[in-house]
């Protein structure tokens, strides 16, 4: 690796998770290295519009620059390109908003968001970055890895959220089985208090996992017994669909229930 690069990441990640702001000094003891190395990071970073500096406090923190990449990102995702539409249809037939989401690393990226119909004020989630484990999507991508990746997943840090969040790696691995044996995944309550989602795997060209979609919105609108299956079953011919529109074969995800 090109340790210059990588360390302008790593200012960049800390940069992420900092509240509000950072000063040189730190972030070198972030980071670990020594503070002209990362003030002349952050310079160039600045000087590409990543970072900015406040003029009153010296403090730096995230610039605009890394918007345009972003947006730049989420435009030319296949993913997302094709998910528009049937996102859009499942909201509507549903009641209830959508998100499209992919896994990078342990995080569920949500790549897009059909806002629930209806007037009422709704925030977006697009870019939002949730725990595998707390959330449907999450948990509908793994269970439908190989073996040995969903194993990291389980053996890596598992967060909790909320009093619901699931951290036990074996009642996690029960719910991927069961997962893979009806092609959608539930959540309960472990992401936000008060809320479910219901998500279903979305497979490529390749037959392989690629993300997922599905419906999030309040326990009492997705989960009471009388709305579940027509919600799930909703969902997993939503994603069937979108999967189909990927070029994904027939056989992609077999052991999902048919």
């Amino acid at each position: 690796m090109v340790q210059a690069v990588h360390r302008a990441i790593h200012v960049l990640r800390e940069l992420a998770t900092a509240t509000p702001r950072l000063g040189v000094t730190e972030l070198a003891d972030r980071i670990g290295v020594a503070k002209p190395t990362v003030h002349a990071l952050l310079r160039t970073l600045e000087s590409e519009g990543m970072v900015v500096q406040d003029r009153e406090t010296g403090k730096y923190r995230l610039g605009p620059g890394l918007v345009t990449l972003g947006n730049a990102y989420l435009d030319s995702h296949e993913l997302r390109t094709r998910a528009v539409t049937w996102a859009d249809l499942l909201a509507n037939q549903a009641g209830a908003a959508v998100w499209v989401g992919i896994l990078t690393g342990s995080q569920v990226l949500v790549i897009h968001h059909a806002f629930r119909p209806g007037g009422s004020v709704q925030v977006l989630e697009t870019g939002a970055s949730l725990p595998w484990n707390a959330c449907a999507l999450g948990k509908a991508i793994a269970a439908f890895l190989p073996a040995e990746r969903r194993g990291e997943l389980l053996a890596g840090e598992l967060a909790r959220l909320t009093g619901a969040s699931i951290d036990d790696p074996g009642w996690l691995a029960t719910q991927l089985d069961r997962a893979r044996e009806t092609g959608y995944a539930l959540e309960e309550g472990e992401l936000t208090l008060g809320d479910a989602g219901i998500a279903a795997p979305v497979f490529d060209r390749s037959g392989e996992v690629v993300g997922a979609l599905g419906l999030v919105g309040p326990v009492e609108r997705l989960l009471a017994e009388t709305v579940r299956q027509e919600c799930a079953i909703a969902v997993r011919e939503v994603a069937r669909s979108l999967s189909r529109d990927l070029g994904a074969p027939r056989n992609a995800g077999l052991r999902a229930a048919g």
